[in-house]
């Protein structure tokens, strides 16, 4: 299972597929909202959403090139939503999802899954959690019935919620404690999200693991686990109308949340997330790597937003390949001063950061190559041959061939329809994300460089051996 950062970059996809008539069906336990008719969009993923009475909502897409498919759940609960006293607790939930609920005991899911020639997976983020199931045609039914007991009857049985914390407690030492990357990108997150919700690690500190109750991650669980919370999206071999005969039947009799929505206003506070960290400052971490590592991290922008898009292609043209300037200047020139360099904007569902990241080489100086690479950004933006029209070009074509690839599977498509969904409320809000990035000029992308990088709003932090702090 994967605690992942994963980087919400929707763009557009080369598929032209029939469209589906939109009615109102009643009467059937659920409303029905298709694709439009006749759409005008070009990209045009043929798909079916469906809301049952309890809230929960249901995308399903057909694909009959294979006799499989993919069954996803997105939960729209994440690290963000967590009380203070359960800090990590949505990340061991998804472990424990996996330990057994009344009807599929402990193990059962992955004898059920493996048994059958599938695969599973789950990951957390500050902003959701999603679990799937890949399985070959013909066993949707079991699949749902698994989903429908666990979304109803977790047990977090104490035994196994106490040797689970023990899992937790060894995911934290291996994957931060002792990963010098994933920590230096923690303690990021910690400082440029100082004070809101965002700042907070997901999977918690190891103090915060074990001073997790399991009577709290019950309550947790009961809240934000609801049919009125989740998102089920199918992508293969399934016959709609059956699948959606299966689902009501078996989801419907499931009670959704109470006070969901007031909850959920209050947490979702734009106000919540405003950057509130000390800007201009250096931030120094003990680690056990031989040279140093290091981030410089500036504002970004939330998902979808216009800015964000151009903060995108920015992060593109900096850093994204061996003929990118930021690699270009101190990688592959005739006198490199670093091992690698990366540039990327990391846009979640209320803010946004935007980094640049690097490993020294030996026998080079942090202090002087910082004082470059930020003299480097001031002057970049201005530069005649940076983000030129056929740059901009480049990079679009460059993310319209990533999506394409995506989108070749199930997994792709039902995972990006789902997060479409649980960002915008609408799966195929995409058509209106794809006009937005597609009129991004090389102007707009100057534009947000400039005020990017003229502003001394930005934090330093690096990781090495030879650093003092903690």
């Amino acid at each position: 299972m994967d605690t992942t950062k994963w980087k919400f970059f929707v763009l557009f996809i080369l598929l032209t597929l029939l469209s589906c008539s939109s009615k109102g069906d009643k009467g059937l336990g659920y409303t029905f909202f298709g694709s439009k008719k006749n759409s005008d969009h070009l990209i045009d993923i043929k798909a079916y959403k469906y809301t049952l009475e309890n809230g929960l909502r249901v995308i399903i897409h057909e694909n009959h090139k294979l006799p499989i498919f993919s069954y996803y759940t997105f939960f729209d609960v994440g690290g963000r939503f967590e009380p203070n006293h359960l800090v990590g607790g949505t990340h061991f939930l998804e472990h424990m999802m996996f330990k057994g609920a009344k009807k599929y005991g402990p193990g059962s899911i992955e004898n059920i899954v493996e048994g059958n020639g599938g695969f599973n997976n789950a990951y957390t983020s500050r902003d959701l959690t999603v679990y799937d199931n890949h399985m070959p045609a013909g066993n949707i039914e079991q699949i749902i019935d698994l989903e429908v007991d666990r979304m109803q009857n977790l047990l977090l049985e104490p035994v196994s919620f106490e040797t689970e914390r023990k899992v937790v407690l060894d995911e934290r030492l291996r994957n931060y404690d002792s990963n010098p990357s994933n920590l230096l990108f923690l303690r990021m997150m910690e400082a440029i999200f100082e004070k809101t919700p965002y700042g907070r690690s997901v999977i918690g500190t190891s103090e915060e693991i074990k001073n997790i109750k399991r009577e709290d991650m019950l309550k947790y669980f009961h809240a934000n686990y609801a049919p009125n919370n989740a998102v089920i999206v199918i992508s293969g071999d399934v016959n709609v109308s059956d699948v959606m005969k299966k689902i009501t039947q078996m989801y419907g009799p499931l009670q959704a949340s109470a006070d969901l929505s007031q909850y959920k206003e209050k947490i979702n506070q734009d106000k919540l997330y405003r950057h509130q960290g000390r800007y201009n400052r250096d931030i120094e971490i003990n680690g056990i790597n031989p040279y140093p590592m290091y981030i410089l991290a500036y504002k970004g922008e939330k998902v979808g937003s216009r800015r964000g898009f151009a903060l995108d292609i920015l992060a593109s043209i900096l850093g994204s390949g061996e003929s990118s300037y930021l690699n270009l200047e101190f990688v592959n020139s005739k006198k490199p001063v670093l091992n690698n360099i990366y540039a990327g904007h990391y846009a979640l569902f209320k803010n946004g950061v935007f980094i640049i990241g690097g490993e020294m080489l030996p026998k080079q100086k942090l202090k002087p190559h910082k004082t470059k690479l930020i003299s480097s950004l001031k002057k970049i933006c201005n530069d005649q041959q940076f983000a030129m029209e056929r740059a901009v070009k480049k990079i679009k074509n460059q993310y319209l061939v990533q999506m394409i690839n995506q989108l070749k599977t199930n997994e792709g498509v039902a995972h990006f329809l789902g997060l479409e969904e649980i960002a915008y409320g609408d799966f195929e809000y995409y058509k209106k994300e794809f006009e937005i990035y597609n009129s991004i000029t090389a102007a707009e992308v100057v534009s947000v460089c400039n005020e990017l990088f003229s502003s001394d709003e930005h934090i330093f932090i690096s990781i090495w051996a030879k650093h003092l702090n903690k």
